[in-house]
């Protein structure tokens, strides 16, 4: 294709001047844009490059690199999409790479009375590939995003080709019962106060959430605290749906789905954060026993529940060994 389009603009420049003097220009633009696309995703690049899908849902907020087949990551509470940046950064050469932001965190805007249980999380997302016009996605999911996965999966299977789960939540284990004091803070309605300090105090926030998800609390920088707080805590309503997106969690949003997904002809592969005493370790043998194409297990030493953001050369060289590039 690059090919045809210089002998056509080659051509172009011999029947009129005026090509050119354009060609160099449109050249220099589309290298522009090469080097854009493979700069590092830090928080002000990954800000400048959000979009919003106007769905019937509200606002979606996403990022998208690279282009062909899809995969689709699917991010942990509080979190939203920029969970993933390290792991695009290295898979958009293979992959169209999309990160949504669910409702209820990160960047989307949605009305005040949409439900955000994870059933209808997954609802979302049939909704955004809709208008993104993808078929068919290889899944990566983390935390809470496990279980939207799994619900995904059920959902629309023709629609996934392979699934990637990191430490996330199953059936037996959904949620976590180390969350529980999260939950409570959620209907009691102070966890976002709880999380608004940390843009005000930093070493709290390493020392506690930072400690608790991450290998290395100190990496928690202060541009991805501000990225990942400041829109959970920005308004009253986005509080609220804070909270609300927590008590969703509850009851179990996987009860009954074990022996749906024991069917699922779809490749999975579990790569589990070997530190992590939030998800039980053994919830990894548990997806390994349940999938019936389950391509098996790698621990990561020392990796806890979040080692995503740490550790994203894991995760691109477990998704290029599942998707086979």
């Amino acid at each position: 294709m690059q090919r045809r389009q210089f002998i056509a603009l080659a051509a172009a420049s011999l029947t009129a001047g005026v090509a050119g003097g354009y060609a160099p220009l449109a050249g220099a633009r589309r290298r522009g844009a090469q080097l854009a696309a493979s700069a590092p995703l830090d928080a002000a690049a990954y800000r400048a490059t959000r979009r919003y899908a106007a769905l019937s849902f509200g606002k979606i907020a996403y990022v998208e690199r690279g282009q062909g087949r899809a995969a689709l990551f699917l991010h942990g509470a509080p979190l939203n999409g920029y969970q993933w940046r390290g792991a695009i950064d290295r898979l958009w050469p293979y992959r169209r790479c999309i990160a949504p932001d669910f409702m209820g965190l990160g960047y989307s805007e949605i009305p005040a009375d949409q439900p955000l249980a994870a059933k209808d999380q997954a609802a979302m997302l049939g909704a955004l590939l809709d208008m993104l016009k993808v078929e068919q996605v290889d899944l990566v999911a983390s935390d809470s995003g496990g279980a939207v996965a799994q619900l995904f999966l059920l959902r629309y299977p023709k629609r996934v080709r392979s699934l990637l789960l990191t430490n996330c939540d199953v059936e037996p284990d959904s949620p976590p019962p180390k969350i529980q004091p999260v939950l409570d803070m959620a209907r009691a309605g102070t966890l976002a106060d709880a999380t608004a300090e940390w843009l005000t105090d930093r070493a709290k926030a390493r020392a506690t959430f930072g400690a608790a998800v991450f290998a290395d609390p100190s990496g928690f920088a202060d541009a991805t605290i501000d990225y990942y707080v400041t829109p959970l805590v920005s308004t009253p309503l986005r509080r609220a749906q804070y909270h609300a997106f927590h008590m969703a969690l509850t009851p179990n949003p996987l009860a009954g789905i074990e022996a749906r997904l024991k069917r699922s002809p779809v490749p999975m592969r579990v790569v589990w954060g070997a530190a992590d005493d939030i998800f039980d370790q053994g919830d990894a043998e548990y997806l390994d026993r349940l999938f019936p194409n389950s391509q098996g297990i790698r621990r990561v030493p020392k990796a806890k529940l979040f080692f995503q953001e740490e550790f994203p050369e894991v995760i691109a060289e477990e998704a290029r060994k599942l998707w086979r590039v």
